[in-house]
């Protein structure tokens, strides 16, 4: 190892403890998710944070302050930090709340337009993010591109006042529901060398004339999927996102909140909880133990790496590495629960029958987990951007 080869812990921020005015906060949302579960608003699910959508519930978070907590007051948020958002989202993901209608919105489309967006931008979308009726989906990923977001070919090409956007996305929740989405885009031919140069971001109405949504149902018949189309789609110039040329640092300036939020492994979590009530009362042998005890320690480190990025994000810092971490791990600790809960109990059908919850949420998440490391990244191309980071390649 070279003298200028990074370690692991290098690029992971140190770690953050949760400041005591928060314990507050989360009581007070537990409380409130109690309540929704006793009134039947709702069943827990996995992976809600895409397929749970849920307008209603959005609103409510919103009236209680709960959505835009880290846009500043001018805009229509509420002016408080990361972490304090954190205690939020950990405590609706734990409880598989249908959170997805304003997921993207609240967790990087407003960072982002607090951070690039110029100040129209922000009046237009943020106070409408923060009181949960705007919606915005996210335009990076395309056919035959995968994780590989240099490769992009949706391009947008100069006109009087705007842009002309041809070209098509792929796997945007929420498409058929969302109000807009960031676009990556080129605008302007590859670079010999450089080929994340000419890349741009473009803010597209989903509504807007030219746009064309088509479904991709998952294995379960629900929709959250879908491919976007563009047919000469125009895009005026206030609604360039940032500077024409600069897409590919902001899209992974963006990645940073995508890749490491709680989200990438309490996606199977109300299947965890679910799993440690149905063995309770049963006698596991000792390798079993050790199985499902390594399984709670490798959520309590995510958790601790993920605040810690959460602590990083809240003192301005972008740490894009850290992320790709987080997101790679969490991606298999999601994929361990399911395992772990398809090993450790059997259930005879007649008591699955009467105890519909826990199988519901293990059926629920086999045939969500196809889908786990699609977004944000497949784990093959976090890992290699993880390997960039320590100088291995």
């Amino acid at each position: 190892m070279t003298d200028t080869m990074a370690t692991l812990p290098d690029l992971v921020p140190p770690p953050v403890e949760l400041p005591e005015r928060v314990a507050a906060l989360r009581a007070e949302v537990r409380a409130f998710l109690a309540e929704e579960r006793a009134a039947g608003a709702w069943r827990p699910r996995a992976d809600t944070w895409l397929s749970g959508w849920d307008e209603r519930f959005t609103k409510e978070l919103a009236r209680r302050g709960w959505l835009g907590m880290t846009i500043p007051t001018e805009y229509g948020g509420h002016g408080r930090g990361a972490l304090d958002r954190y205690v939020v989202t950990e405590e609706l993901l734990a409880a598989g709340a249908p959170v997805a209608a304003h997921w993207v919105a609240d967790r990087q489309i407003g960072p982002s337009l607090m951070r690039f967006g110029t100040e129209e931008q922000r009046q237009k979308f943020l106070p409408g993010i923060a009181a949960g009726e705007v919606y915005f989906g996210i335009g990076m990923s395309e056919p035959d591109s995968g994780s590989d977001l240099a490769s992009v070919r949706s391009k947008a090409d100069r006109v009087d006042g705007g842009w002309e956007l041809t070209g098509t996305k792929v796997w945007t929740s929420g498409a058929h529901h969302a109000h807009a989405f960031f676009a990556l885009v080129r605008t302007s031919p590859k670079e010999d060398g450089n080929r994340h140069a000419g890349l741009s971001q473009l803010i597209v109405d989903l509504k807007a004339p030219g746009v064309t949504i088509r479904p991709i149902p998952l294995l379960t018949g629900a929709h959250h999927f879908n491919e976007v189309v563009f047919d000469q789609v125009f895009i005026p110039d206030s609604m360039v996102l940032g500077e024409i040329g600069q897409g590919w640092h902001q899209v992974t300036s963006e990645l940073a909140f995508e890749r490491s939020g709680p989200e990438r492994y309490l996606s199977t979590f109300p299947l965890l909880v679910a799993l440690l009530g149905e063995i309770s009362a049963q006698d596991l042998d000792a390798g079993r133990r050790r199985d499902l005890g390594g399984l709670v320690s490798r959520y309590w480190t995510l958790r601790r790496m993920s605040l810690a990025i959460a602590g990083a994000l809240d003192a301005g810092q972008a740490p894009e590495l850290a992320a790709a971490v987080v997101k790679d791990l969490g991606t298999r600790f999601e994929n361990e629960v399911i395992d772990a809960a398809r090993l450790l109990v059997s259930i005879p059908p007649d008591r699955g029958a009467r105890q519909g919850g826990y199988a519901r949420l293990l059926a629920d998440a086999v045939l969500h987990a196809p889908g786990f490391t699609l977004r944000g990244g497949t784990n093959e191309i976090l890992r290699g951007i993880v390997a960039r980071g320590l100088g291995l390649r």
